[in-house]
């Protein structure tokens, strides 16, 4: 029993998404749309509501690539076509499941009868399916990286290229990629991300009435999908036509040059990577301009265009999340009005921004009568989309960064005034989790950081941290497929085939090559792993310019973790107690954003930390066994408790470091790979840190050691050094 589809008119609020989203449907060549929000905001809904809209697609009858008759791919497997009338079919929306292996993405080769019988018997994947219509990524923020370099290969080429062992196979690939996600699980690679032609923020509406609304529809469609869709059949059919209009108007839609110069000032103004904002800009704007029913660009079209456009193009820092300040926009656009007056319309026209020659409303959807129908401005929430549509308003740009520091020793009369043994900050604050609190200092400059990996041999989740066995990599050996075989180790293969030629009555130059024979490569590459960070926020840290540093060298670190695909965690400890200021996620940006806001003060509860990221990883563990953990401990080593008095204070002295030593023994017994990041500064050093690497069974490195052209000029001074003795 088919279910109807969730109407696309009958979605509430997302003003945005849906003009997106639309904007695509008008003119594919705008490049796709990712949509960026929270769980639970109808992005789903909308895209697959989406495919209802677009209009029939004429195929070659027979054809499994969707060939277009009038022009059918020369280089088509099922080829050669000839062109001729087709049959038209519904545009198709092809989903890509997060966990989809690499064969069903770009097909799959029968590697048996390629070898046995030189048959190039290929059964098409998804992007196949894809070409010609939508390509639907739920969660693409969590597809491994083959996988997204396939999708990069594809949309940039048109085509989808398949090689296994000397067979190859190509067809054409051209779909409109559609991704959705949530922030809080992780970012894009920038690659990918600048593919999206479109982006767009969608959040939960705070509005009662809407909310309402939301459900009520919502509900009335799960208790009868097919009545509901009726209902909504009429603005579904006037939402189609007004598509192909649009799609029809766009080919007379005037690119000026005046808009031209207004779409480059804004992408020169917000520094954003490449050109091809400008190019995706300037689309949307002439789509935005035949979705409002009119042949001329307009600087309001340009406004909207660069609102969807330039978000996640714009150069930013890291961690910061795609946004664009409107403000500026504004400024950016008048500044240049004031500097180049508008020519006259080439017909003689009004040619006034601010008049609507066509009379049609101040929105794309023309009046009330918008595709919400019922639902539309005047009839209730999730009402048309205007023109003018505005976005909701970006985060706030970070303020400027503090100026990096030269390192913790520039702090050490701060430091020695914030020691646990004494600190004036904790005079008046007691003992407890806030006492002494100073406000939270902002993050030094980050820097390019040494690759920190976990020794062994893994079988994690893809990524680029510590070596493992992965499905893609340098050859290292064969065994026998375990499942469907989709790395073919050719010479194993045919050494496994070739004693039983004679047996099995071979009597020509082809080789018999029987499912047994088949041996599948063991590659090795790396893999990404669980990085959980355990940062001291104690006194003894508190000193301003120290804590930047460390903060500073934590942030490079979350980078690195970024760049390298890992899963993330953090905790800090100060006070009497550690907390779990974020769980393990794929989010690193939720972690440098807890780091930021980082208060310090109090005592040293060093041993609490420790267990507590014990605790942390036994969970893990058990929720992925595969993935393995990095330890990254943050502290100068010393540690301190709840302050004692007269003889009992002085016997338990050492009484912290040994429950601190005690901890760290667990964690080594467990087998956890740790690093010790020493952060203690100043001409007199204890070398806890480093006592605490040795009960790890870790690796100590100092602040300095951590930054990558650190380590560099150090193996190049030990190369010269050699090589000076030598000579001599």
């Amino acid at each position: 029993m088919t279910t109807a589809t969730y109407p696309f008119t009958a979605v509430v609020g997302m003003a945005d998404m849906r003009l997106a989203l639309l904007l695509n449907a008008v003119s594919p060549a705008v490049g796709g749309v990712l949509v960026r929000g929270e769980k639970g905001t109808a992005k789903s809904t909308a895209v697959r509501a989406l495919a209802a809209l677009l209009p029939p697609v004429g195929v070659v009858p027979g054809c499994r690539f969707s060939c277009d008759p009038a022009a059918p791919d020369p280089g088509c497997p099922d080829g050669p076509h000839e062109p001729g009338t087709g049959t038209a079919r519904p545009a198709r929306m092809v989903e890509l499941p997060v966990g989809a292996s690499e064969d069903r993405l770009v097909g799959a080769l029968d590697i048996e009868r390629a070898l046995a019988d030189g048959v190039k018997a290929f059964e098409p994947g998804l992007l196949a399916d894809a070409h010609r219509g939508v390509l639907y990524v739920d969660e693409v923020n969590l597809l491994h990286d083959h996988l997204i370099d396939l999708l990069l290969d594809a949309a940039a080429m048109g085509a989808s290229y398949v090689e296994r062992e000397g067979v190859s196979v190509r067809h054409a690939a051209r779909f409109l990629l559609v991704g959705t996600m949530n922030p809080e699980e992780g970012e894009l690679r920038p690659q990918l991300l600048d593919r999206f032609g479109l982006t767009v923020e969608v959040t939960a509406s705070r509005d009662t009435e809407e909310r309402v609304e939301v459900v009520r529809r919502r509900l009335a469609y799960d208790e009868d999908p097919a009545g509901f869709a009726g209902r909504w059949a009429e603005d579904e059919g006037s939402l189609r036509e007004r598509i192909a209009a649009a799609r029809a108007l766009l080919p007379e839609v005037v690119l000026g040059d005046r808009a031209l110069r207004q779409i480059a000032a804004v992408c020169a103004a917000f520094e954003v990577d490449g050109m091809r904002a400008d190019i995706v800009t300037a689309r949307t704007a002439t789509a935005l301009a035949a979705w409002a029913g009119r042949t001329d660009v307009r600087t309001e079209d340009v406004r909207q265009a660069a609102l969807l456009s330039l978000p996640h193009r714009r150069r930013r820092a890291p961690f910061d999340a795609p946004g664009l300040d409107e403000d500026k926009l504004d400024e950016v656009l008048r500044r240049f009005e004031d500097e180049e007056p508008e020519p006259p319309e080439p017909d003689g026209g009004p040619g006034s921004e601010e008049g609507d020659a066509d009379g049609d409303g101040d929105g794309p959807d023309g009046g009330p009568e918008g595709p919400d129908g019922p639902g539309g401005p005047e009839g209730g929430p999730g009402g048309g989309l205007p023109h003018d549509c505005a976005q909701e308003p970006p985060s706030q740009s970070p303020s400027e960064p503090e100026p990096s520091v030269p390192g913790p020793r520039e702090g050490e009369a701060e430091a020695e005034a914030a020691d646990d043994t004494g600190t004036p900050q904790e005079a008046g604050g007691g003992a407890g989790a806030g006492g002494g609190e100073k406000a939270a200092v902002g993050a030094a400059e980050p820097f390019r950081t040494r690759r920190l990996d976990v020794p062994g041999l893994g079988e994690g989740a893809a990524g680029r941290r510590s070596r493992a066995r992965t499905a893609h990599g340098r050859t290292t050996g064969a065994r026998r497929p375990r499942a469907t075989l989709s790395s073919l180790h050719l010479t194993a293969t045919v050494r496994a085939a070739a004693p039983h030629q004679h047996a099995r009555g071979r009597s020509g130059p082809g080789l018999l090559v029987r499912r047994d024979d088949l041996r599948e490569a063991v590659r090795e590459g790396r893999e990404g792993n669980l990085v959980l960070f355990v940062v001291d926020a104690s006194g003894s840290m508190a000193a301003r310019k120290r804590m930047g540093a460390i903060k500073g060298a934590v942030l490079s670190l979350l980078l690195d973790a970024y760049q390298r695909r890992d899963k993330v965690g953090l905790i800090t400890f100060r006070g009497t107690d550690a907390d779990l200021a974020l769980p393990p996620t794929s989010s690193v940006d939720a972690a440098a954003a807890r780091l930021e806001r980082l208060p310090t003060g109090g005592r040293t509860p060093l041993a609490a930390g420790l267990l507590k990221a014990r605790e942390v990883l036994r969970v893990e563990r058990l929720r992925d066994p595969s993935r393995r953990p990095l330890l990254v401990v943050v502290t100068d080593g010393r540690a301190t408790e709840a302050r004692l008095e007269g003889t009992a204070r002085r016997d338990a002295t050492n009484a912290p470091v040994a429950r601190a030593g005690q901890a760290a023994r667990l964690l080594a017994g467990d087998g956890i790979a740790s690093v010790v990041v020493d952060c203690e500064s100043g001409p007199v050093r204890l070398g806890l840190a480093g006592a605490l690497a040795r009960e790890l069974r870790g690796t100590p490195v100092t602040l300095d050691e951590l930054r990558a052209d650190r380590v560099t000029a150090l193996v190049r001074d030990v190369r010269n050094v050699s090589t000076t003795r030598r000579a001599a």
